[in-house]
This record gives structure tokens, sequence and C-alpha cells, in this order.
């Protein structure tokens, strides 16, 4: 029994089922309803999104049986045979094939005769922008002055390559490219009619691969199901498309948040066992870093139902709104340029590696600003403070009465096991065993890699036999990040309080009408006299 591809099967049989292009299903319909069919329409737009379903449907309108029709009953012998391709009035030609002034002559010699067994002669001529001049000018006569009993239809990917005179003999409607929810929405419809198990994510990779097309969409779906064998899983799906599971671009986050190089090396190549495709895990990267900025400036709340709002707050938190749109326009430019990379990984890992070695300047305005005309005062910047270097020795053994902030310290981690250590709390110490818990809004930290280094320098520390036990919990628990946070808000709030009550800055605020922008004032970290 022979297959037929989803795309063929499902492939819209009236208007009505046409998605995404309402603006042209309303112009058509309300043209067949008055009898007002112009005798050429030019339908353009990317690939896959409708142009020869919609043609095809306003030829069946017209050759419907029942008469002239908005819906076409599908059941009448030319409804019948359009649908099967084998209408012997609808001409379909592949302008791509059929270049030459010669073919395009032959072609329209028998525009003359009436139809054989239609009301209308339909000419359907798909990329018709590769028609040569010549072409074009043979067919500018008749294009403007057809027989009363024919249809010219015009489908293009490339409108721009169309001489004017042709594009002014025709009404010109543009397709828009299809959003990925709809795309989601009809594929769920399209599944649950097949039986196909599905899971959410694997539907919108599937959609974001499908770049607002609708008919690739339903091709990378059949393609799925095979390589799923009839089953829709996003780590399947990720493999299929070269991508990456969700787990993974986490993983690759939170080293850039930790700024880790070490472990971000370690993650490109295990990377490369699974022989991805570096173009998509950009894409898929820049997608993510987009999530976060939609949470640091709009709010979790702005987010897509199905994002995976906990680790993304968590991103939000640990990341500074301005390495976010830095690590973005980083992703995307390394995807433009990945090209020209020697090698793809090669590529990849330096835009990875582009990421750490560059951060946004800091700089802080200066504390007042004028309102009088040419009292503007120059911005003074901040340099970025140097890390204190971390202690060459090492702590000899950690007493067992210690605590955890004493403990942290002793075992002079880094990276993103030292930002996993910093958001432990210690709730419960043995001699063999230790218990740490992790709030619910820090949970994205607790990777399988990450627990295992943190348990690892403990044990060095502590004992071989030492057990880590790690627990999530809902409530916000006091940890050394905690601290440090909230020592830095003092530290802030010390700092704009000195600069407010400074004899100079209050002078020039009483005497030029000077204001303080709190925002620019920032504690200066390791200072000196």
């Amino acid at each position: 029994m022979s297959y037929l591809a989803l795309a063929r099967k499902w492939r819209p049989k009236i208007f009505a089922d046409v998605a995404g292009q309402d603006h042209i299903v309303r112009a058509l319909v309300n043209a067949l309803q008055t009898e007002r069919v112009h005798h050429a329409y030019l339908f353009a737009g990317t690939r896959g999104i409708g142009k020869t379903t919609v043609a095809r449907i306003l030829a069946k309108a017209l050759n419907c049986e029942s008469g002239v029709r908005a819906e076409p009953c599908g059941e009448c012998s030319a409804c019948v045979s359009i649908d099967e391709g084998r209408f012997v009035d609808l001409i379909e030609v592949d302008a791509a094939s059929r270049t030459k002034v010669e073919q395009t002559r032959e072609l329209l010699e028998n525009v003359q005769y009436t139809p054989t067994s239609g009301r209308y002669k339909v000419y359907l001529i798909d990329e018709v922008h590769m028609l040569s001049t010549s072409s074009f000018n043979a067919l500018l006569k008749t294009l403007e002055e057809p027989p009363p009993h024919v249809k010219f239809l015009l489908a293009t990917t490339d409108p721009q390559k169309l001489p004017v005179t042709v594009l002014s003999r025709c009404l010109q409607f543009n397709l828009k490219r299809l959003p990925s929810a709809l795309i989601i929405d009809r594929m769920t419809q399209i599944c649950a009619a097949e039986k196909i198990k599905f899971d959410s994510g694997a539907l919108a990779r599937i959609a974001r691969a499908a770049s607002g097309s609708m008919r690739d969409a339903l091709s990378l779906l059949d393609q799925a199901v095979a390589f799923g064998d009839g089953k829709l899983q996003e780590a399947e799906v990720a493999e299929m498309l070269g991508g990456l599971d969700q787990r993974h671009l986490n993983e690759i986050i939170q080293c850039l948040a930790a700024a880790d190089a070490v472990a971000l090396m370690e993650q490109t190549k295990a990377l490369q066992e699974l022989v991805p495709d570096y173009e998509s895990i950009l894409d898929d990267l820049a997608m993510t870093l987009q999530q976060i900025a939609v949470v640091q400036i709009a709010g979790a709340d702005s987010l897509d139902e199905d994002a995976d709002h906990a680790v993304l707050g968590g991103f939000a938190e640990a990341l500074s709104p301005d390495l976010v749109q830095l690590y973005y326009q980083i992703a995307v430019t390394g995807r433009r340029d990945l090209n020209l990379a020697p090698d793809p990984r090669v590529g990849f890992e330096m835009t990875l590696l582009r990421m750490l070695a560059f951060s946004p300047m800091e700089q802080t305005a200066a504390p007042v600003r004028s309102n009088a005309a040419g009292g503007a005062s120059a911005p003074v910047v901040k340099p970025r403070a140097k890390k204190p270097e971390a202690s060459a020795k090492k702590a000899a053994s950690i007493p067992g009465d210690a605590g955890w902030i004493d403990i942290v310290a002793a075992l002079e981690l880094k990276g993103a096991a030292r930002q996993l250590a910093d958001n432990c709390a210690m709730v419960e110490r043995s001699d063999t065993r230790i218990s740490l818990n992790v709030s619910r809004s820090s949970e994205h930290l607790l990777t399988e890699q990450m627990q295992k280094r943190l348990a690892e320098a403990m044990q060095g520390k502590l004992g071989a036999g030492m057990q880590v036990q790690f627990s999530v919990v809902d409530d916000e628990i006091e940890t050394v990040a905690t601290r440090e946070a909230d020592k830095s808000a003092e530290q802030l709030a010390e700092a704009r309080d000195s600069i407010t009550n400074d004899p100079t800055v209050r002078n020039l605020m009483d005497t030029f009408g000077a204001e303080v922008e709190p925002e620019s004032i920032q504690p200066v970290q390791g200072s000196q006299k």
C-alpha cells in the first residue's frame, strides 16, 4: 500500500482550510461571490506557505460543476480531477524548466481555444520570475487581454525579478510567513487525526526549523515520525535536526553565567559526540537568551506557556541584562559567520569563548546632571574592579564545627561549582554525611556535573567517605549568595547616600538645579585610598 506524505494528504482543499492567509482568502472569496474575478493574479511569497495551493483552490472555484462559488463542492468530477492533478483545463507550468521564448509561444498557441471540459482554461505558472525577458515579452499581450475563458494564476518566490509591465497587468497578493504558533496548532490537529503520540517541545522545534513554511513543517513532521518510530519526543527531534536537548543548552548558559571556560570547553567536547548542527545550536542558544531577556524586561508572564519558567527565571537572576543582550548579539553574529570558520566546531567554540572574553564596558555617568544650559558634566568612567586572586594555600583541614561559609571558602571552588556552593545551605553535618538545601529558584544550578564537582571537592577536604545529599526546597533560604547580595545592596545604599549628602554635590544641586541619578551610582570595590 502506497504512503501519501502528510504535506500532500493534508493540503487544503477549500479556502476555509488555508491557514494564516486570511487577507488573501477574504479578497478571493469576495471576488467569487460578487463575480468580479480578475483575469490575472500573482501570488508571491516564500516557499511552502500556500501559493500554488491557493491557486488550485481558485481554479476549482472557477470550474466547479455547481457553478462559480466561493467554496467548491470538492465532489464533482472537475473538483476531484483538479485535486488529483489531471484536470485537462488546468495547465500547470514550471517556469524554471520552460524559460525559452519558443516554449512560451508554444504554450500560448492554445489560449484562443475554448476549454475542453471546464468553464475556464486556467494557466498556473509557478516560479514565473524564471522566465526569460523574451518569454515575458511574448506573454505580455495575452496577459493584458486574454480571451474571456482564460485565467492566469502566477506564483513566484521573487516578485522583484518580474518586469513592471507584468506586475501592472496582475492583481498581486503577498502571502505571509506562518507564525510558529499557527504551525504548531496545525501539526497538533494532524497528529491527533493520525494518532501520533507527541510532546509539545518536539512540535515547537519542528515549527522553528520550518521557518514559517507549513510544507517544510509537515515534511519534517513526516521525517520525525519515522525517526521516532511513530512517536515525537523533543530529544529525538533535536537529534534529528542536529540541535540539542534543552538540558544541554541550559548547561552551556550555566557555564557562561559562571564564566567557567574550562567547563564550557568540556561541554563542547561532549557535544562533538552527538555530531550536532552548530548553526541550529546557535539558533537555539539565541532563542533561549531572548526568552531570558523577556523575563528580565517584561516578566515571566510574557513567556509562552510551554517555556520553562523556573529555569529561565533562574538565569534571569544569574545574568545581568546587558550580558544577556551581549551574548545574544554574539550568538547571532557567530551563526552568520559560522561558514567562514575553518571548521564549524571551531567557529562554535570561538563564539562561546568570545562571550567570555568580552563584557559590556562598565560606565557610570557623573552622579549629577545639570538642567542648566551648558552645565552638563562629563561622564566618569569607572574601570572594572579586579577580583582578588585566590589564595595559593589550601586549608589543611576544616573544623568539625565550621559553618557552610567557612567550608565554601576552604574548598576554593571556581566557576559553576562555586556558584552552586554559594546557593546551597547546610542543614545537617555528621562525620559521614552533609545535607544541603537548594531553593527552587536556583534549581537550574543543580546539574549532575556540578553536583559531582562539588561533592568531589568536599570529599577532598572532609574525607573520601563523606556523602553529600542535595535537596530542592520551595522556600527561599539564606545562602552565601543571598548574604553577598544583601551586603552589596547595603554598600550601594551607603554609596548613594554618600554622594547625595556630599557638600560639593549639594552645592551643585542648589546652584544649578542639578539632579542626582541614583542608577548611575555604584560602589567601587577594592578602592585604594
